[in-house]
């Protein structure tokens, strides 16, 4: 009898030992699919973002797990556009309409204001759609690259060097007269006293070359003169002394770090004016001293 109870109970443990290796097999009805075994702790938070609650039951059955339920999904907003500038990647500089802002913003204004011709400034040392149009005109005009409306040093330069020049200061005669700053780098045309050719920008002689100040006349005029010693075309040539003349530059004129031999450099647009308004025996007279010569 005893033997019966003692092979009773050793069923009995094999049974429970078999329900509780099946509670931890994988589940055909839990709806997943390939390989079995238990899913990794906290697979189910990686996946929905919440814990699993599901558990057995007091009787140590699996009890289904409860949904979670999902967040509803909201449009976002789209955001508003304004009128704010932007910035140039890279760069941290502010933009209007395309326009970078460069450092001399205040200044070139002040001094468009003061030259006019170039369109409505507002001096206030932020840029604007009309400012842009205003610095990108002037920087045409007078040969400055690129022609991207910033008001940057070489600008300001040209831009300074117009604003303060002084026609009065040349003494001209009762015909034309070609005059010629040369502190200042600018010429400009008067006619019985007046202005018919405002200034406009130059370059001189460069260190060791120095165009000298003085009083003197055109006396020899080519359309397309060939240089001998250096070897390049000098178109619209008007020579006055020593080798030295007008003519429309072949270089960059605002690269400051060379110049000319003694002539007077003249963008196309200038040295085509000057060619249009001047004659043997017009008059030119030279101020001041190109700075370093």
């Amino acid at each position: 009898m005893e033997h019966v109870r003692i092979t009773s109970r050793l069923v009995t443990l094999v049974v429970v030992v078999l329900v509780g290796a099946g509670a931890c097999a994988f589940d055909p009805q839990s709806g997943g699919s390939g390989g079995g075994g238990a899913a990794p702790a906290g697979a189910a938070e990686q996946a929905t973002g919440a814990s699993d609650t599901s558990g057995p039951d007091q009787h140590g059955r699996p009890t289904p797990a409860v949904p979670t339920p999902k967040p509803s999904r909201k449009p976002t907003p789209k955001p508003t556009r304004t009128a704010a500038p932007t910035t140039t990647p890279g760069t941290g500089t502010p933009t209007v309409a395309g326009c970078p802002q460069g450092q001399h913003q205040r200044a070139v204004e002040t001094h468009l204001a003061r030259l006019g011709g170039f369109g409505a400034v507002t001096v206030d040392g932020r840029q604007s759609a009309a400012d842009c149009a205003a610095i990108k005109k002037f920087q045409k005009r007078y040969g400055i690259r690129p022609v991207e409306g910033r008001a940057g040093p070489t600008t300001l330069d040209v831009a300074q060097r117009l604003a303060t020049t002084d026609p009065t200061r040349c003494k001209a005669g009762t015909g034309t007269t070609f005059c010629v700053d040369l502190t200042r780098q600018t010429v400009w045309a008067l006619r019985g006293g007046k202005v018919i050719m405002a200034p406009t920008v130059a370059r001189t002689g460069m260190s060791g070359y120095r165009t000298p100040a003085g009083t003197y006349a055109v006396n020899y005029r080519n359309p397309k003169e060939w240089s001998n010693p250096y070897e390049v075309w000098l178109p619209y040539w008007q020579h006055f002394t020593q080798g030295m003349g007008f003519h429309e530059t072949t270089t960059y004129l605002h690269e400051k770090s060379i110049g000319s031999h003694g002539c007077v450099n003249l963008l196309h647009a200038d040295a085509v004016r000057m060619w249009e308004l001047g004659k043997v025996g017009t008059r030119v007279v030279l101020i001041g001293r190109r700075p370093g010569t």
